[in-house]
């Protein structure tokens, strides 16, 4: 059996000290996968939690961390989709795999890379820029002419997000954020119309202030609990919620604003959550060719930009969770493998 290299987790899960590099099998593939060396790959919050044992990996997903990354074809199954051969540049969605010297991957889920963008911008597009669609057009329903806020505005996810509501005709596009150099990120790198510090402001008072108190139509949030009420105050009449992670904990602790139910009913909200990973392959599939139709375009004319904020070879993988841990990061954290 033919090995590769890949990062694994000694005991299986751990803190940082326990990622590191070492022999595995390499994968097969079958159906309509192909097998893609591995250039570059993404990290993702998710990864932070399953190394801690705390993510409800999907029963297909290997035990490797990573989801996203960027690499060149070296095998198709027979099965695979017709628009792609070996010797192809491309980037993509896994279920997992992703730190490692070669992945197996759905063709569903590759995107032919274009020549403007590095390795490395690739790397970051694939869950980063699909969660934003799902999250924006999928769960909250957007449209254009509504108004959006997008928590942890400095976040990938976000930075995503708020490109794309701009480009796709939101009437206003508020953040959120923890650090004022954040804030001013969101609205002088990204065009936000506002961002609230929600440490040092009533950040859900100043949405409302900021829309003469009609509130905001979609609101996508990570935070959880501890942004909960004020989701429900600063949400508009018909509003949806789309709740994505739950950063500050899984329950409402005294100390945090405490909602007001009634606003569910009186301004007859939606709140849903969502996860992209859990989903099945043709839904994935699907999401992949709305990036294809209509984000790509846009990748190589310059008109959204793929922020990366450092780059590390895969070696230093211990130093890049370190980074992303630190919350003190404004876009991606990329590994390569050389």
């Amino acid at each position: 059996m033919s090995t590769m290299r890949a990062v694994d987790i000694k005991g299986g899960k751990g803190g940082i000290d326990a990622l590191h590099i070492t022999d595995m099998p390499k994968p097969q593939v079958d159906h309509a996968k192909a097998l893609v060396k591995v250039k570059a790959f993404g990290l993702n919050r998710m990864d932070l939690l399953q190394r801690e044992g705390m993510y409800p990996v999907p029963p297909q997903a290997p035990k490797t961390l990573g989801v996203e990354f960027s690499g060149v074809i070296e095998e198709l199954a027979g099965e695979s989709e017709k628009g792609f051969k070996r010797g192809d540049a491309v980037f993509g969605l896994a279920y997992g795999g992703a730190y490692a010297e070669y992945i197996s991957v759905s063709t569903h889920m590759l995107v032919h890379k274009p020549d403007e963008l590095s390795w490395e911008q690739c790397a970051g597009i694939p869950e980063t820029w699909i969660t934003a669609t799902q999250a924006m057009f999928l769960v909250g329903e957007f449209a254009a002419g509504k108004s959006i806020l997008w928590h942890a505005g400095a976040s990938a996810v976000s930075i995503a997000g708020i490109q794309l509501s701009r480009a796709n005709g939101a009437s206003a596009v508020y953040a959120t954020a923890r650090q004022d150099q954040k804030c001013d990120f969101c609205v002088n790198e990204l065009g936000a119309t506002a961002a609230y510090n929600t440490e040092t402001t009533d950040w859900s008072a100043k949405v409302l202030e900021a829309t003469g108190g009609k509130g905001v139509d979609v609101i996508v949030d990570y935070i959880g609990p501890a942004t909960f009420a004020g989701n429900l105050n600063a949400a508009a009449r018909d509003a949806r919620i789309v709740n994505l992670a739950s950063l500050s904990g899984r329950e409402l602790k005294p100390e945090m604003a405490q909602p007001n139910f009634g606003a569910f009913v009186a301004k007859r909200l939606r709140f849903e959550g969502s996860s992209l990973r859990s989903r099945d392959e043709q839904y994935q599939g699907r999401l992949r060719d709305q990036l294809v139709d209509h984000a790509l375009p846009k990748f190589k004319d310059g008109s959204f930009k793929v922020l990366v904020e450092k780059v590390f070879p895969w070696e230093q993988i211990q130093d890049a969770h370190r980074l992303m841990e630190s919350n003190q990061t404004k876009g991606k954290i990329i590994c390569t493998i050389s």
